[in-house]
């Protein structure tokens, strides 16, 4: 599986798979971020993400087939990582293997993550390639732990 792992430019036709995650209930409540309505989330992504020269975002493609994304960009001063994988891709290393890819291309550092505390397998993941917590930020009534990556990490 794998060896079969790439990334590459967003397509219009990923959206389609892109909502479809993050509709999914179990990564809903392991992310704690809530589902956006179908038209909500075309325009958030057509406007601040794909419409947004500063973003950088990446398709990750397993087998040919969409498995999810990964994003940077721009919050205030900071620069934030986040990714969104398809359920049938969690713990089978493609997480670790796209975000090793995505850091390659993504240069600025420091780079910030807020996964939510009980995603202990997104912290994991995010320790695996060098984050550092720094503190606790909340959004909403829920704890994130914020971490820092300052470095590049090694390749993976």
């Amino acid at each position: 599986m794998l060896d079969d792992l790439r990334l590459r430019d967003v397509v219009e036709a990923d959206l389609e798979v892109f909502l479809a995650q993050e509709h999914d209930p179990e990564a809903v409540r392991r992310s704690r971020f809530p589902p956006r309505e179908r038209a909500a989330f075309m325009r958030h992504w057509k406007t601040s993400v794909l419409g947004d020269p500063t973003v950088l975002v990446r398709t990750v493609v397993v087998g040919g087939a969409p498995a999810g994304n990964l994003v940077a960009w721009r919050e205030g001063e900071r620069r934030f990582v986040g990714y969104w994988l398809g359920r049938e891709f969690w713990g089978r290393g493609v997480g670790t293997r796209a975000l090793g890819l995505f850091l390659r291309e993504e240069k600025a550092r420091p780079l910030y993550a807020d996964p939510f505390h009980g995603n202990t397998a997104s912290v994991r993941l995010l320790e695996r390639h060098g984050f550092e917590r720094e503190g606790v930020v909340r959004h909403g009534d829920d704890e994130h732990i914020l971490l820092v990556l300052r470095s590049s990490p090694q390749e993976s």
